[in-house]
């Protein structure tokens, strides 16, 4: 799936390997900080030792901060075993709930759950899979004791520069730790159908966060100690061989997560996704030059949104809400950000002519 022409995103879980050995670097970044005391002043100005004291201080501070939050939220990510597949979870509440990404638990039922600081596997059972939004709970069937649920947090108190740590298990290392800021908000991604859902998903938190593979699942938690989102996907370039795209990765945001999760663990599944939909099956076509040329309807659900509006099998759409559609994709990510009840128009061709009828969205 493209973020862009030049990037693609690429999620899965880890699969499970030996590996022997890691050397990991970290350096923090310090600020300056002024003093009131002229005598202070004037030994600072004098004393390159204590020049450095103010942003010491500052940089104290940062690191004081990241260890609190750290001690704060780490206990309630978790790791995640899947077959020969590794991905991370967040405990939801202290029943045992635990959510993590559609992906990662894929079509499995049962797993095994490390918590933090533990060497020993907790059993744990499938309670549903969204992948249109590619979030699962899974439960423990057992509840250790002191199981600590984590506080999740406003997305819409999101805001682009604030500091974030990624917590979860990437390359198959548990409990790890990356730091970064939120670089943007509102990103609406689609996901590869290739070792993930598929889903288009609105609303994602992108972050400068280091997200490999076995963060998907985890946690992404700001300075108050809440996990404003489920990181979930990292860019990788395709100039690059496919490789990861440094310092671009995204999360779904924690609103969708305690939305989803919510009914999940209330009902046993999804009862109101929230998804605006056309309510028919679609496929993309090409035109005389191989390029994408828009959605071909298939099939249209009987009394859905598209039926209601005329729109019948063999009609090619080319345009939603004045959005162009080349794509399925491009067809998703036009219906993201829009609600259930919600009136758009509707460009298609058929047997040759153009018509745009008015819709009213139906749910996925």
């Amino acid at each position: 799936m493209d973020v862009s022409p030049a990037h693609a995103l690429v999620r899965a879980p880890r699969p499970i390997v030996l590996l022997a050995a890691l050397v990991c670097c970290a350096a923090l970044l310090s600020g300056c900080q002024s003093t009131a005391d002229p005598q202070a002043t004037a030994t600072t100005s004098k004393d390159p030792v204590g020049a450095r004291r103010p942003a010491a201080a500052s940089a104290n501070d940062l690191q004081n901060d990241y260890m609190r939050v750290i001690k704060e939220a780490l206990p309630s990510v978790v790791q995640i075993q899947s077959g020969n597949q590794l991905g991370s979870g967040v405990v939801y509440d202290d029943k045992g709930h635990i959510v993590t990404n559609a992906h990662v638990v894929g079509t499995g039922r049962t797993f095994l759950v490390t918590t933090a600081n533990s060497e020993s596997s907790l059993t744990a059972t499938l309670v549903s899979s969204y992948p249109g939004e590619d979030l699962a709970v899974v439960k423990l069937d057992k509840v250790p004791h002191g199981l600590r649920a984590a506080t999740f947090g406003e997305s819409g108190k999101v805001e682009v520069g604030q500091i974030v740590l990624a917590m979860g298990s990437p390359l198959g290392l548990s409990s790890s730790v990356t730091q970064g800021i939120v670089s943007a908000t509102g990103r609406t991604v689609s996901e590869a159908s290739d070792g993930g859902t598929g889903a288009t998903i609105a609303g994602m938190v992108q972050t400068s966060a280091a997200i490999n593979p076995g963060n998907s699942g985890g946690a992404l938690v700001n300075l108050n100690g809440q996990v404003i989102g489920i990181p979930t996907l990292a860019a990788a370039d395709p100039q690059l061989g496919g490789s990861a795209a440094p310092g671009i990765g995204f999360a779904i945001p924690a609103s969708t997560v305690k939305t989803i999760a919510g009914q999940i663990v209330r009902y046993g599944k999804v009862v109101n996704s929230g998804r605006a939909a056309l309510n028919i099956t679609g496929r993309t076509v090409v035109d005389t030059d191989y390029e994408p040329a828009g959605v071909a309807v298939v099939d249209v659900k009987a009394g859905g949104a598209a039926a209601r509006a005329g729109i019948r099998s063999g009609d090619i759409i080319t345009k939603v809400g004045g959005k162009d559609i080349t794509t399925i994709t491009s067809l998703s990510e036009a219906l993201a950000t829009d609600r259930p009840g919600q009136r758009t128009t509707v460009t298609f061709s058929r047997n040759g002519s153009q018509k745009t009828v008015d819709v009213t969205l139906g749910e996925q």
